[in-house]
C-alpha cells in the first residue's frame, strides 16, 4: 500500500507560479513511477506529467510542456511538479499518483489532491 499527500496549492496570480510536493509512505517509493494529473470543475481528470522510478525519463501533457516541470526525490520519498508561467485555464485541483509502471493512464495509488487556483 501507498499512501500520498500533496501540498504546495493555493492561489496565484497569472504569470506566477507554485510547486507542488507529493509525499509518499508505504511502499518503497524509489521502485514507483510518479504521476501529476488535474481536474477542472465539470471537466475529466486529465495527464499533466509523470517521471519514471530513477528520474530520467519524464514526459508532459502538451499544455504545459516548457512550463511545469517533474521532479523527484528519492531520498526524501517526494516528486515535486515546478508549476511556471501559470495561467487561469491551469486551475484544477491537481492529483499526485504512483504505480509500477511508468504510463500516462493507469495509476493504482492517489492522493487527495490539491487545489491550484490561478486569477488573471
Amino acid at each position: 500500500q501507498v499512501q500520498l499527500v500533496e501540498s504546495g496549492g493555493g492561489l496565484v496570480q497569472a504569470g506566477g507560479s507554485l510547486r507542488l510536493s507529493c509525499a509518499a509512505s508505504g511502499r518503497t517509493f524509489s521502485t514507483l513511477a510518479m504521476g501529476w494529473f488535474r481536474q477542472a470543475p465539470g471537466m475529466d481528470r486529465d495527464f499533466v506529467a509523470a517521471i519514471n522510478w530513477s528520474g530520467g525519463r519524464t514526459v508532459y501533457a502538451d499544455s504545459v510542456k516548457g512550463r511545469f516541470a517533474i521532479s523527484r526525490d528519492n531520498a526524501k520519498n517526494t516528486v515535486y511538479l515546478q508549476m511556471n508561467s501559470l495561467k487561469p485555464e491551469d486551475t484544477a485541483v491537481y492529483y499526485c499518483a504512483a504505480d509500477r509502471n511508468y504510463n500516462l493512464k493507469e495509476y493504482r495509488y492517489w492522493g487527495q489532491g490539491t487545489q491550484v487556483t490561478v486569477s488573471s
